[in-house]
């Protein structure tokens, strides 16, 4: 019986990691068969560049959702990979300078006042998509794919029923809410009629996930860059959040350099088969701390379940068939979610606000992201989550502090 039990925690572990690892391809247009097999593999590569010590699921980042929606409507699907690719390479280069010089620069280019707003406007800068298909249109609210009386009725019970599952829930099924709200969402949408089976009748049981090949072009490449560093920054809290849960100091064995450079080449090894980028899971992380299962090989059998349902034909048709309006109404909570977990970075490092500098930082940098600011040469632009990261560095970097707040640093 023993040699079941690692399988099924790990099968378990993939199921907590499932709703979130499928709604990034199921938003962005890629293919959700690729992204289970992407994260399988980006977990594996992982492991073996952390020596299998770190207990985390690797899985779509939602930092991306926006870069690579922009991404596929300009660049295509092939571009918008070539461009990840080079965010993946990002990665690498922070884990190559943590390494020579460890890890206090990141915390000098990449303070609070910097990262807090970056992450705010991957959150805000989506509510209009959130809100859009939680009405039943498309996400840029052209098409209207689904009535909108049934669709709120669809939104609103998936949000209800993510939100119930967050907060009341006990046990695993807490750690599931965009499961339990994609699967509440699907009923009602049954009930409603208004979902159709043809997909899953006509799929087959083992088909081949859709890879995607790469193309590289600067414009993608010098739009994602700059996308790369509020997931690189998070994936530093992700570290200590899953160090403090074990009781290991995992940022200095195996290290923060190769905790980096694993979702590094995870992401790159992801988006050059056409998967989203992957990132940490923290998910995954409260089924561990949870379960008090911290053995690393649990993961390995989660990578190797994804990687086997990656092939099960039906159930990526199944995935298409989910009705916008039941991902709109989760995603009213999820996108509300990553701005508030901004807004928390800055409170958790007491940014003073009343500091001119940090006010010009965390004002500009929201403003330029929700309003959609773009800086143009030519036919390149920069437009939402790299504009604002870049901006929010540039300023950091040039605005003096204050007398005072040298004084409060001593």
């Amino acid at each position: 019986m023993k040699n079941l039990t690692l399988p099924l925690q790990g099968a378990q572990m993939l199921f907590v990691a499932f709703g979130a690892l499928v709604l990034v391809p199921l938003l962005t247009g890629l293919n959700a068969s690729v992204a289970l097999f992407t994260a399988g593999i980006g977990t594996l590569i992982f492991q073996f560049c952390t020596k299998r010590q770190v207990p985390v699921f690797l899985a779509s980042s939602f930092a991306f959702i926006a870069p690579i929606q922009f991404g596929v409507s300009n660049f295509g699907i092939a571009g918008t990979m070539g461009g990840l690719i080079a965010a993946g390479c990002v990665y690498l280069v922070l884990a190559t300078i943590i390494k020579l010089r460890g890890s206090g620069f990141i915390k000098k280019l990449l303070p609070p006042v910097v990262v807090g707003p970056v992450i705010m406007i991957i959150g805000l800068g989506l509510a209009p998509t959130a809100v859009n298909m939680a009405l039943g249109k498309s996400g840029d609210g052209k098409l209207v794919l689904v009535a909108a009386e049934p669709a709120l009725i669809i939104s609103m019970l998936s949000l209800v029923t993510t939100i119930a599952v967050a907060i009341f829930a006990k046990g695993l099924l807490k750690l599931m809410p965009i499961l339990s709200g994609i699967v509440v969402g699907y009923l009602a949408s049954l009930y409603l009629g208004i979902v159709s089976f043809e997909q899953i009748n006509s799929a087959a049981w083992f088909a081949m996930p859709e890879f995607v090949t790469p193309e590289f072009n600067w414009y993608a490449i010098a739009y994602m860059i700059p996308v790369a560093i509020a997931p690189a920054v998070e994936h530093i809290g992700d570290v200590m959040a899953i160090s403090n849960v074990t009781g290991k100091d995992f940022l200095k064995k195996p290290g923060l350099h190769r905790t980096l450079a694993g979702d590094g080449l995870a992401t790159i090894a992801a988006t050059a088969l056409g998967g989203p980028p992957n990132t940490t899971y923290s998910e995954v992380t409260g089924a561990v701390t949870l379960t008090k299962n911290f053995n690393p090989v649990v993961m390995t059998w989660a990578a190797i379940c994804a990687i086997v349902l990656a092939f099960v034909g039906k159930l990526g048709a199944a995935l298409q068939t989910i009705p916008v309006p039941v991902m709109g109404g989760i995603m009213c909570l999820l996108f509300g979610s990553i701005a508030a977990v901004g807004l928390n970075a800055m409170i958790k490092a007491q940014v003073d606000l009343n500091e001119p500098r940090n006010l010009a930082i965390v004002g500009v940098t929201l403003v330029f992201g929700i309003g959609g600011m773009a800086f143009g040469i030519g036919n390149f632009s920069l437009t939402g989550i790299s504009l604002c990261g870049i901006v929010a560095i540039f300023l950091n970097l040039v605005l003096p502090h204050s007398h005072h707040h040298d004084k409060a640093e001593h």
